[in-house]
């Protein structure tokens, strides 16, 4: 690398720290508890594709899935079934739902998938890894949550072959750990 990029590179990691955190937007209306169940709401197309575009296209032809229980699918083995779908590799998701914050106040959420994933909560994408890869996180957002409630999420994901991972973590206690299961509900 030479002067020119280092200094650019660097620049960029200057701002990219003191970016300000995404606010994030409450679902309006709140959804009534008793028209939601737990987990997230999740559609299914097999198909190999290394690309979100190509995920995109794939779900055009997406069939609903059993809900998966959250965003907490750790690093599997070759040969496991991909989250709730039918098969262990060329999987393409869809994935909505809610993610439920307890309290207001400046959150840091962190990805990691195996491959391709982009997510949207309260209408922010905090996660964005558009490549084949092995379980590795998309990198740490800062979010901004306005007030305690449900949240709006939706997901594209795609795993083309090997392992597979879906998860989330957000900072509990100053230090980043799982999302509980029990954050996420879909409508009935």
């Amino acid at each position: 690398m030479n002067i020119f990029t280092t200094a650019i590179a660097a620049s960029f990691l200057a701002v990219a720290a003191y970016a300000e955190p995404l606010t994030l937007t409450p679902a309006d209306p709140q959804p009534d508890a008793g028209d939601l169940a737990p987990g997230l709401a999740v559609s299914y197309a097999y198909k190999s594709v290394r690309t979100l575009e190509e995920a995109t296209e794939a779900l055009q032809d997406a069939s609903e899935g059993k809900p998966i229980k959250g965003l907490s699918y750790e690093d599997n083995n070759e040969g496991d079934l991909t989250m709730t779908s039918k098969s262990a590799q060329k999987v393409v998701a869809a994935i909505s739902g809610f993610i439920r914050f307890d309290a207001p106040g400046t959150f840091e959420v962190d990805t990691l998938s195996n491959d391709g994933l982009v997510l949207t909560v309260g209408g922010q994408e905090v996660a964005f890894y558009d490549d084949v890869h092995a379980c590795e996180p998309s990198g740490v957002t800062e979010v901004e949550v306005p007030e305690a409630g449900w949240y709006a999420l939706e997901a594209t994901y795609f795993q083309r072959k090997g392992s597979a991972c879906l998860t989330m973590e957000w900072n509990v206690d100053g230090a980043l750990g799982q999302v509980p299961d029990a954050a996420f509900a879909h409508t009935k």
